[in-house]
C-alpha cells in the first residue's frame, strides 16, 4: 500500500473505503484522542517508532470520506519481507490493537477490502489483533489463540491493591528489596536505557530468544517522549532488574521487564512494578495494563495473577491464503533456540537485529 490515500466503492448504500496515512493525517490523532478503545498501539508515536525502526508502513482502514473527521478506522502496517512475505499486521509489536469501529455495517466494509487485497495476492495475510469480539468481522476470519491479557484495576484503595497481591510472591519480595537497600531510578536518559537493555539482553537468552534492537528502544524513547519510563533497581550501584512502561491517556502499560537472575531473591522487579502503581494511582491513572501472556507460559501468567490482574482471553483474527500457517516470527525450532542460549551477547544482538525485521 502506497503512502498517502485511497478508495474503492463498498458493496451497500454505495459507501466507500478509504485508506489514511496515520503518520500525516492530523486527523488520525484527533481520533485516537476522543475514541474510548484507542490505546498506545494507535498512537501516531508507537506507529512513528515502528516505521522508524523497521520500515513498516502504517495505514488505516476507514468509510470516512477524506474531507470529515474520522469516525471509524483499522490501522496496521504493511510488512514487506523476502524471508516472510508481505502481510498486514494490527499492528506489529503490539499486545493487542482494537478495531475502532462505528457500525457493524463500517466493520464488514473494511473487512471485506482487506479480504479482496488477500485474496488479490497482495498479502499473505492480514492480522487483527481485537480486545473484544467482533461479530461482523469474525465471521470471515480464522480466529487464532493468542493468549491472556492482564489488567489490575488502579481505582480501588492503594491499600486494598496491596492487599489483592500475593503475600510470598509480592509483598514479601517488596519488603526484602527495601530491607536490602535495592534502590530504583525512573527516567528516560542513555544510561538508564543502556542498563535496562544489557538486563534485556540477559533476559531474553534465558529464554532462548534474541531481544529486539537496542535501536527500537531509542526510538520508542524518541518518539513518546514523557509518555515513557524506564525503572531500574540497583543494588550496590548494580543494575539487577529493570521494566519499561508507557502511559496512554489513563491507562499504564507495563510492556518490557527484564532482571539480573542472579539478584531474583532481592525482589527489584516486584519493587519496580509497586513504585509505578503507586505513582500511577498519584497520576489517577485508572488501569494498569500487564500485557499478553502465551497460554502456554504458566509462570508469567502466574506472576501477573499474583497482582491481582483480571485475565480475558485474546483471540487475533486473520484472512490469509493459507489459513493454518503459522504466524511470522514464532520460534519454534529447538535447534534455533538452543543456538540463541548459547551466543555472545553481540552475536545476539545482531540476530536480533536481522531478523526482528521480518517478524511484526
Amino acid at each position: 500500500m502506497p503512502r498517502g490515500g485511497g478508495s474503492r466503492a463498498g458493496t451497500e448504500n454505495a459507501v466507500t473505503v478509504h485508506t489514511v496515512d496515520p503518520l500525516c493525517d492530523g486527523r488520525w490523532n484527533e481520533f485516537v484522542a476522543r475514541h474510548n478503545s484507542a490505546s498506545v498501539f494507535h498512537s501516531h508515536a508507537w506507529l512513528e517508532a515502528v516505521h522508524r525502526t523497521y520500515a513498516y508502513t502504517p495505514v488505516v482502514y476507514t468509510t470516512s470520506p477524506p474531507s470529515s473527521p474520522l469516525s471509524n478506522g483499522i490501522v496496521l502496517c504493511q510488512v514487506n519481507s523476502w524471508l516472510t512475505g508481505c502481510r498486514m499486521v494490527s499492528v506489529p509489536f503490539s499486545d493487542h490493537c482494537e478495531p475502532l469501529l462505528d457500525s457493524p455495517g463500517a466493520a464488514a466494509l473494511i473487512a471485506q477490502e482487506l479480504k479482496m487485497g488477500v485474496s488479490a495476492g497482495k498479502w499473505k495475510y492480514v492480522e487483527i489483533r481485537p480486545v473484544m469480539q467482533f461479530a461482523s468481522i469474525e465471521g470471515s476470519a480464522v480466529r487464532s489463540p493468542a493468549g491472556y491479557l492482564h489488567k489490575l484495576d488502579l481505582r480501588t484503595p492503594l491499600d486494598a491493591i496491596l492487599r489483592g497481591t500475593h503475600k510470598t510472591a509480592v509483598q514479601q519480595p517488596i519488603r526484602r528489596a527495601e530491607r536490602e537497600g535495592v534502590v530504583s531510578e525512573s527516567g528516560r536518559s542513555e544510561r538508564l536505557l543502556n542498563a535496562f537493555y544489557r538486563l534485556m539482553v540477559q533476559t531474553r537468552r534465558r529464554h532462548q530468544l534474541p531481544p529486539q534492537p537496542i535501536q527500537w528502544f531509542r526510538n520508542l524513547l524518541a518518539c513518546l517522549g514523557d509518555h515513557l519510563q524506564v525503572r531500574v533497581a540497583f543494588k550496590d550501584g548494580n543494575a539487577i532488574a529493570s521494566i519499561l512502561t508507557v502511559q496512554h491517556k489513563d491507562v499504564l502499560v507495563y510492556k518490557y521487564g527484564c532482571s539480573d537472575v542472579a539478584f531474583h531473591n532481592l525482589g527489584g522487579i516486584q519493587l519496580l512494578l509497586w513504585q509505578a502503581i503507586v505513582e500511577a494511582k498519584t497520576a489517577g491513572l485508572t488501569s494498569l495494563d500487564f500485557g499478553r501472556s502465551d497460554a502456554d507460559n504458566a509462570g508469567l501468567i502466574a506472576f501477573k495473577e499474583r497482582w491481582g490482574a483480571k485475565s480475558s482471553e485474546l483471540t487475533y483474527l486473520r484472512w490469509s491464503r493459507k489459513p493454518n500457517a503459522n504466524p511470522a516470527g514464532r520460534y519454534s525450532s529447538s535447534l534455533a533456540r538452543r543456538l540463541f542460549a548459547m551466543m555472545p551477547d553481540t552475536v545476539l544482538q545482531t540476530a536480533g537485529r536481522l531478523l526482528y525485521r521480518h517478524i511484526g
